[in-house]
């Protein structure tokens, strides 16, 4: 499923288990925990299954159940 090669540079997509990874839904923010995604080992950017993607609608949507919720501060800054 990865060691293809980077849209953004001549890097290669390799394969990560991070910890945590935070996706933005229009229903809100879902974090995913121990998971494995496509990083390219040049640049950074980071790829994603469509499996992961489709966990991420289903979670935000209601149609699968999250482990856990967290609260997650929220700040204004003002402008200078």
């Amino acid at each position: 499923m990865y060691g293809y090669r980077c849209e953004y540079c001549e890097g290669t997509v390799r394969p990560r288990l991070v910890e945590g990874e935070s996706f933005k839904h229009k229903n809100g923010f879902i974090i995913l925990e121990d998971i494995i995604i496509g990083v390219c080992d040049r640049c950074g950017n980071r790829y994603y299954s469509a499996d992961i993607l489709h966990a991420v609608h289903e979670i935000a949507t209601g149609e699968r159940k999250s482990g856990r919720t967290e609260a997650v501060p929220v700040a204004h800054l003002e402008s200078a």
